[in-house]
């Protein structure tokens, strides 16, 4: 193969490797062909230096022959580290829970008793809901008449916050006071 063809040949691989990128569905052999403007044999072998490029390189993605086309993907013993990475996002908070979790946040270590003192309303639910997503554990027991379950804020409410540590969260007087109903 001369200099040129084979230059031609890098700049259209490196072209299908983007295509094959920024697909969001396998793409065809007869679409990569169009857009590259070459045949569809070209193609095939253009594709197979990829793959036999990523396979000694030993990357993690992969182009897999899917549904009649090609389609760029992550490795299969890559997806701990992935799906460590994309953890969903928590859902957004109702008010109650809010509420609760600044209480919570201010002053803790406080009792489930002592929240609901405070919201003036039961706070089993919002509590359960901010127990199971990570927000607010247990952090020990009052020294009291039946030993009440303490809670505190975990990293995580930190790290959903924005928060490096409890100090930034802004002192109660400038926290917006409610409007009168």
């Amino acid at each position: 193969m001369s200099l040129l063809a084979t230059a031609f040949s890098r700049k259209s691989r490196a072209a299908l490797e983007c295509l094959l990128f920024v697909s969001s569905r396998p793409a065809s052999p007869a679409e990569l062909a169009r857009a590259l403007k070459i045949s569809e044999e070209e193609v095939e072998i253009l594709v197979q230096e990829l793959q036999e490029l990523y396979e000694r390189d030993e990357h993690g993605l992969q182009i897999r022959k899917v549904a009649g086309g090609y389609q760029m993907c992550t490795r299969p013993e890559y997806a701990s580290y992935i799906e460590n990475f994309l953890k969903p996002e928590l859902p957004s908070l109702s008010r109650a829970a809010l509420e609760t979790l600044a209480i919570i946040a201010y002053r803790q270590p406080i009792t489930k008793a002592e929240i609901e003192n405070l919201r003036g309303v039961k706070v089993d639910g919002v509590l359960a809901t901010l127990l199971n997503r990570g927000l607010v554990k247990e952090v020990g027991r009052k020294d009291a008449p039946g030993r009440p379950i303490l809670y505190g804020t975990t990293s995580l409410f930190l790290e959903h916050f924005g928060l490096k540590s409890l100090e930034e969260l802004p002192p109660l007087e400038e926290v917006a006071p409610a409007r009168e109903q």
